[in-house]
């Protein structure tokens, strides 16, 4: 028979295991085991246990069973933006391939700073996280000790790094940069221009694969750039584009470094009579969901973002289970979306 609820702890106020197992009459270690390793007890004992940590209230100390079993059952993960459709998928690909491993997600959002990440991973740290999923390869020398220091596992995701050490799950920026600037060359595009907002190490690795294909075809000319270091939003991406046009007026196509800036040229082109794709191009990156269904539908660089996360969490558990994966580099390679706009 169950007990009566034992009261909480004076000193913490905080139910503890003991009034657990006290309350369904039974030992602690019984109440633990039925807890954390449910198939090792019967049906009937796990649910008079069950029955009194609902009554009780019970939530469970992590930090005491990860010095129990050297595991915390927890995973930091950190993007640079919440809102951005772009990780709020590389998330939903994270969460999905740790449910059935019982693992919670500590989320963080760098908000594009170096010292924001730094505090963030300062903090995590303290729980004992089992590993650690980045976004990007760049990070401050101060982040890159705190992380040689903790030993902690980290996977890396959105590219691909030159080390081959390092474990990544991605894509590379410059060829996908690249390979969309070669597509408007290919085209018949002589003045393409770039347009940039945010500045963070993804959209300059594509502005790298931009100049090479530039310079390779003896393009390149730095009037064709607007780079800006404010966060992206459609409003920006009309903007842009009349700067664009105001110091280089010859420009016949545009790759934008991201859908948002492009949905804002493309409706900006629009409101000034310019015809989409007749007298100037435009292309975007990402393919978000309403670049298809835009008139003129976009031109732009499909990314594979669910996957990234779900891949990325899969290798990272491999790692946290001490195992040597074959590939600690993972390429998902991305897809150009030839459209209507280019």
């Amino acid at each position: 028979m169950i007990k009566p609820a034992a009261n909480k702890s004076r000193a913490s106020g905080r139910i503890t295991l003991a009034m657990v197992a006290a309350h369904a009459g039974v030992a602690t270690m019984t109440a633990s085991r039925a807890i954390t390793q449910p198939d090792m007890v019967s049906q009937a004992l796990r649910d008079r246990v069950d029955q009194a940590v609902v009554e009780l209230g019970y939530v469970p100390n992590r930090a005491a069973r990860a010095l129990a079993s050297s595991q915390s059952k927890v995973i930091a993960v950190l993007v640079p933006s919440l809102s951005n459709a772009v990780f709020t998928e590389v998330l939903a690909g994270i969460q999905d391939a740790l449910d059935a491993d019982d693992y919670q997600i500590l989320i963080g959002n760098t908000r594009y700073s170096d010292k924001e990440e730094e505090k963030l991973i300062g903090t995590y740290l303290q729980s004992n996280p089992d590993g650690m999923l980045l976004s990007g390869l760049s990070h401050s020398p101060r982040v890159q000790q705190i992380l040689t220091n903790s030993r902690v596992p980290v996977v890396s995701m959105m590219d691909m790094s030159t080390d081959p050490s390092q474990l990544t799950v991605g894509f590379s920026q410059v060829q996908a940069g690249y390979a969309m600037t070669r597509y408007l060359i290919d085209k018949g595009h002589k003045r393409i221009g770039f347009l940039a907002a945010q500045l963070d190490e993804r959209t300059l690795r594509r502005a790298e694969g931009y100049r090479q294909a530039m310079q390779e075809a003896g393009l390149l000319d730095n009037k064709l750039e607007v780079m800006v270091g404010e966060p992206s939003t459609i409003a920006l991406g009309a903007e842009l584009l009349g700067r664009m046009l105001a110091q280089a007026p010859d420009c016949d196509a545009i790759f934008c470094c991201n859908d948002d800036l492009a949905h804002g040229a493309v409706y900006q082109c629009q409101r000034r009579g310019i015809s989409v794709p007749a007298q100037l191009a435009i292309c975007g990156f990402n393919d978000l969901p309403a670049s298809a269904w835009m008139n003129p539908s976009l031109t732009t660089v499909a990314t594979p973002r669910y996957r990234i996360g779900y891949e990325a969490a899969k290798l990272l558990r491999a790692v946290i289970k001490g195992e040597d994966p074959a590939n600690k580099q993972i390429d998902l390679g991305f897809t150009l979306m030839a459209r209507e706009s280019a």
